[in-house]
């Protein structure tokens, strides 16, 4: 890091709520928002903040052919904007990825064309990766650059990476980033399951008082309401589960990033880290995530390792993904490993928006001082919270490391 880069707002929209407060109250609890949709498990937006969604697309007779992926995106950058302080019109920069883009509009016209042997008019404009920041900036009326990207699901980490470098180079000196993800389609659900990474979905009736118990301590909350609960069907972090538990989630999560240390700052930013490794499989990363302890190690450079309260892992829920991820943090941190944590139990891997939800979870725990644990771990918690490393990784082998301060 050349310089300290200052997040001085977050905005998000996701299973946990839509607010920061609503978000914190959420992670206090030990219930998952995963619910049943169409035979597999899903982590949906709650229905009210699915009514919002659909108030915005009904705001603007331009914004009716937009996929959610751009609806989420402009909710939480509408949000995270307002919340910085920053005005319309403003030159800030704007870079906002996706790992899947427009998947159910994408579906939809693909479909109609298989039966009608012709595209409808809008199939190209409304389904390129392009598509979310370009509208982003057309909401916001900002006059800066505006860039989108997929690099999988390391995809809104890199968008931070980006809006860094821009900063770092004096060609801006405010930037939106983050990632948008609207996965929960049959066809985008059956690629996961065909690599046979997807939670199997039990509908016993041993779940029935969990559920009640659940469904209480969510009662008042923005954070989704499950039709039913498994006890924790995504093992994440779990290293001696016996089978593979990602569960796909859906949302949408923006930083916005000044140059220096702000006095609005909620935490800064002092280390950037990123890698790509040769891959050893299409879909997975060595055995020692060698990208990975390479995005680590540059995060941390100069920086004493033992000094990180917390690492916020990557871990969706495999069995060969998470151990990898172990595997390099063990290597990396040796005999003084922080705590280790996930929301990946309680919102599902949302694919390009996870690294940025992950940087919410971050910030929260910074701010409120307070530990966000995984119910069926075991964890000593810091005594106090200064430093949280973030990591994301995606097909490819492409890892992103981001070391937070107060």
């Amino acid at each position: 890091m050349q310089h300290p880069i200052s997040i001085t707002s977050i905005g998000s929209i996701s299973p946990l709520g839509n607010t920061s407060e609503a978000v914190w109250k959420c992670y206090q609890t030990d219930a998952h928002c995963f619910t049943e949709k169409d035979g597999v498990l899903v982590a949906k937006l709650p229905l009210r903040l699915q009514e919002d969604i659909d108030l915005l697309r009904q705001s603007n007779l331009k914004y009716k052919a937009l996929d959610n992926s751009v609806l989420y995106a402009l909710f939480a950058s509408r949000q995270a904007i307002e919340n910085a302080g920053w005005s319309l019109n403003d030159n800030f920069g704007i870079n906002i990825g996706s790992s899947r883009g427009a998947t159910a509009l994408f579906e939809s016209y693909h479909k109609a064309f298989l039966q009608n042997k012709k595209a409808e008019t809008l199939s190209s404009p409304t389904t390129t990766l392009g598509n979310i920041s370009s509208w982003v900036a057309h909401d916001l009326q900002t006059k800066g650059p505006e860039i989108s990207h997929s690099i999988t699901c390391s995809t809104a980490l890199h968008a931070m990476l980006n809006g860094i470098a821009w900063i770092n180079s004096g060609m801006c000196d405010k930037f939106l980033v983050g990632g948008s993800e609207a996965p929960l389609t049959a066809f985008t659900v059956a690629q996961m399951q065909a690599l046979k990474i997807y939670a199997r979905t039990r509908t016993d009736t041993s779940s029935k008082t969990h559920l009640e118990q659940s469904q209480e301590v969510l009662k008042g909350l923005d954070c989704a309401q499950p039709d039913y609960i498994k006890n924790f069907p995504c093992q994440a972090l779990k290293l001696n589960k016996t089978e593979n538990t990602m569960i796909l989630g859906e949302g949408a999560a923006m930083a916005c990033l000044e140059s220096g240390i702000s006095q609005n700052a909620l935490v800064k930013i002092i280390g950037i880290g990123y890698a790509t490794e040769i891959l050893e499989h299409n879909a997975s990363l060595s055995t020692d995530a060698i990208c990975f302890q390479r995005s680590m190690a540059m995060a941390l450079d100069g920086f004493k390792s033992d000094l990180v309260d917390i690492i916020i892992t990557h871990t969706p829920g495999t069995i060969k993904g998470d151990q990898a991820e172990i595997n390099a943090i063990e290597t990396i941190f040796c005999n003084k490993r922080p705590v280790l944590t996930t929301n990946k139990w309680k919102i599902g891997h949302s694919l390009g928006a996870s690294g940025l939800l992950n940087i919410e979870m971050a910030v929260l725990m910074l701010q409120h001082q307070k530990f966000i644990s995984v119910p069926y771990l075991d964890h000593e918690a810091p005594k106090q919270i200064r430093y949280i490393l973030v990591n994301a990784v995606g097909f490819g082998g492409n890892a992103v490391s981001i070391l937070l301060s107060k």
